[in-house]
């Protein structure tokens, strides 16, 4: 047993880095290639797919030196291929950024990767209320929503557009599963972002909610911003990031 497991280590290390590894003894290396290729080509048409905008923008061969230091360097906490995405964005945001990497490189995976997220997301729907009244109820968000907040603008990165600084504002966004099941993005506001930070903690009826977020802006919760805050849920309804209210006890 000390041999085997010694081999299947020998093994394992050299499928991750060939060049720091050297191959078990034993192994024809014409099988051993087709080992090598096999796992790499394996994690590279994984990752290829879940992250396209990054594999476009940085080119192939710094896309596929990027995607061999994850193979070689990253210890991943699942066998599950569903979460190798996960485990790539938390490669780059755990240090897997080189100097030479473009520094937007972590927020535009994970950008990437919360689309992912958003459209294979099973969380059972909440039970609410689709038609209830969104000032005087409590609002319920849907599972699959997220506010978004990043220091790149990384909705616009691509090959045509690399930045080389970060904007002074950050970067808000909505993203969200419609009813065709795919995600969707749209840029929006502060205190939107605030807002539906604050409906995700739940509690409060939507009226309680604007009140707040007023004053947490230093802004006057008077009958206009109060009827923009209403038109503003009453959005985030029809565009499916809010559900409804939660149902009546």
């Amino acid at each position: 047993m000390p041999d085997l497991r010694a081999q299947q280590f020998a093994f394992a290390a050299h499928l991750r880095d060939p060049d720091a590894n050297p191959p078990p003894p034993g192994i024809e290396a014409r099988r051993m290639q087709v080992y090598r290729e096999l796992f790499f080509n394996g994690i590279a048409s994984l990752l290829g797919g879940g992250f396209p905008v990054i594999r476009r923008t940085l080119g192939e061969d710094a896309w596929i030196a990027l995607v061999r230091r994850f193979h070689a360097g990253h210890r991943s906490r699942t066998p599950l291929f569903t979460e190798i995405p996960a485990e790539f964005v938390r490669f780059l945001e755990q240090g897997g950024v080189s100097a030479d990497d473009p520094p937007w490189l972590a927020e535009l995976a994970h950008y990437e990767w919360i689309e992912l997220v958003v459209r294979i997301d099973d969380t059972p729907t909440p039970a609410h209320d689709p038609h209830g009244d969104l000032v005087r109820g409590v609002p319920v968000v849907a599972p699959w929503a997220r506010a978004l907040a990043y220091r790149w603008p990384v909705h616009r990165i691509g090959p045509e557009h690399r930045p080389q600084h970060p904007p002074p504002a950050p970067t808000l966004l909505l993203v969200h599963r419609h009813a065709d099941g795919q995600a969707r993005f749209a840029a929006i506001s502060a205190l939107v972002h605030r807002l539906l930070q604050r409906l995700g903690e739940g509690g409060l009826t939507g009226q309680a909610q604007l009140r707040a977020l007023a004053d947490e802006a230093g802004a006057l919760a008077d009958d206009g911003f109060l009827v923009s805050g209403a038109a503003m849920l009453q959005s985030l309804r029809a565009d499916g990031a809010v559900l409804g209210t939660a149902p009546a006890r």
